[in-house]
């Protein structure tokens, strides 16, 4: 399987960072391709975009000053695969990506490994105190299928929350 390339560029208002690729992302080269992710319908949902885009549309999030990169590069069945060690590391080099793209926000995707990756032990969703040089940093619930505690509708506010402070 390839890595999965980043969905990224200068001028992003929102780089959005998942855990890791899953193995259907990595077989594809799409982001969230998994039917049941709920990415794509809550970016829609929340006025990210004007309509929802499919995984094979992703290079369009760039007109819209949107990207997305992962902490981890791994594909795994589940995120809960992947060792704190890799999350660490994973953190260390997403750091060094937001310092050289410089979106306004990095929003991650899942506070279960921002937690791991960055060493914060009791963060919550929403706006976090860290800024990654000028970059404010933001944690959304994962959009993924496994995570049933958060229904479409719930992500879709989630998401909105931070459209409108972007």
């Amino acid at each position: 399987m390839q890595p999965l390339p980043d969905v990224i560029g200068p001028d992003l208002k929102v780089l959005f960072c998942g855990i890791n690729p899953g193995l259907m992302s990595a077989e594809t080269g799409h982001h969230f391709a998994r039917p049941g992710n709920r990415f794509w319908p809550a970016l829609h949902l929340s006025g990210f975009t004007p309509r929802q885009l499919k995984p094979e549309e992703q290079g369009e999030l760039l007109t819209y000053r949107l990207g997305i990169t992962n902490v981890v590069a791994r594909p795994s069945v589940k995120a809960g695969e992947l060792s704190r060690a890799e999350l660490v590391a994973g953190g260390e080099q997403l750091v060094a990506k937001v310092l050289e793209y410089q979106p306004e926000w990095l929003a991650v995707v899942g506070v279960t490994a921002y937690r791991d990756a960055f060493g914060e032990r009791d963060a919550k969703m929403g706006r976090q105190e860290r800024l990654i040089g000028s970059t404010r940093v933001w944690i959304l619930p994962n959009p993924s299928g496994l995570n049933a505690h958060y229904t479409l509708p719930k992500l879709a506010v989630a998401f909105a929350e931070l459209e409108q402070v972007s």
